[in-house]
């Protein structure tokens, strides 16, 4: 007998919240045959912070929310992982594959560390997410499809971007537009799926800004990981990329990318005070734990580029417990969400 996620919850919290993501178990990962098992088991490894805020929603939301975004990590792999002749043909096809079910395009030969073994076995076993998805409601599963095909034409236009422009995004508008479809369609796709209704035009235009707010948070977290493979978000990096000893360009490129992020907290705040407006809210709950995992990890990128930085919580168990009282607290998360706000534009000021 299947156990209801509301029972399940905490265990799933704890398990991923002691998760190793630099070398998960990727035999155990690889023998669970369980398709609901392997998405929450894997979920963790493939959405890092965004696991956390999944687990916070409802039962069926969650379990939408799950199957949607590790469709949306299959995706980022044949994108970052992927040859680059063979790029835009396997983010087509992937997209294509979601009306049928098909088996999807070969997963990429190329792996740099256990972490892209990790995407390149959720590929690979892609084919348990699929019984997942089947057993969703039609609209889900449609908003799914519509999801996958949005973001795969946003990585094609990017992949594009990157070839001509010689492996970098030489402006703030192609940086957005990037964000936009990286991270700004699955915000647009969760407020769809959390509210139940259409959504109103400042409120579409501060869920993009939400997501450049955590894309961005992703871009500035592997700045060097990404220019050791010859990809630089930021132009002043163009002369530096695939190297390893760039430290004061990627100080800089860093220090840009955070002053270009930070401002949008006040979109982030908004829209939560919004669309969590019950007094128990687990979508409240959900909210406020994405938004401390990304301040904590923007204090962390400030020390990297010799900023003071400010106060915030650190430990998992206390952002998980800050999350749980905003579920039952409208009070208290509007206070933890104000004094991030007023820290991060604060920082955007110096920066």
């Amino acid at each position: 007998m299947s156990i209801p996620l509301a029972l399940r919850r905490p265990w799933l919290l704890l398990r991923g919240a002691r998760a190793d993501r630099d070398r998960p178990d990727l035999d155990r990962l690889a023998a669970i045959d369980d398709p609901m098992g392997f998405v929450w088991a894997i979920l963790p490894h493939a959405a890092r912070t965004f696991a956390t805020s999944i687990l916070m929603l409802p039962a069926a939301q969650a379990r939408t929310a799950a199957v949607a975004y590790l469709y949306c990590r299959m995706l980022d792999t044949y994108e970052d992982l992927g040859d680059p002749a063979d790029r835009e043909a396997a983010l087509e096809a992937f997209a294509a594959r979601m009306t049928t079910l098909e088996p999807p395009p070969p997963a990429p030969t190329t792996a740099r560390d256990d972490r892209d073994r990790v995407h390149l076995l959720l590929v690979e076993r892609c084919r348990l997410v699929d019984r997942v998805f089947t057993t969703l409601p039609g609209a889900d599963r449609e908003r799914i499809a519509e999801l996958v095909q949005a973001m795969a034409d946003g990585m094609v236009w990017s992949s594009r971007r990157f070839v001509e422009q010689g492996g970098v995004l030489i402006d703030a508008e192609q940086l957005s537009r990037y964000c936009h479809h990286v991270i700004g369609e699955p915000v647009l796709f969760t407020l769809l799926l959390v509210v139940e209704a259409e959504l109103t035009v400042e409120q579409r235009r501060d869920a993009l800004a939400v997501g450049e707010l955590i894309q961005l948070a992703n871009i500035t977290r592997d700045v060097e990981r990404d220019l050791a493979r010859g990809v630089g978000y930021h132009p002043s990096l163009l002369p530096h990329l695939g190297r390893t000893d760039a430290v004061e360009p990627v100080r800089e490129a860093r220090r840009h990318l955070m002053a270009a992020a930070l401002p949008h907290a006040s979109a982030y705040t908004r829209l939560a005070g919004q669309l969590a407006t019950k007094r128990f809210s687990l979508a409240r709950a959900s909210a406020v734990l994405m938004l401390l995992h990304t301040d904590r990890h923007y204090r962390w990128c400030a020390r990297r580029i010799g900023h003071p930085g400010w106060r915030g919580p650190d430990r998992n168990g206390t952002i998980v417990l800050a999350a749980l009282l905003a579920a039952f607290s409208r009070r208290w998360s509007d206070r933890v969400m104000g004094r991030v706000e007023h820290d991060f534009l604060r920082a955007a000021e110096t920066l």
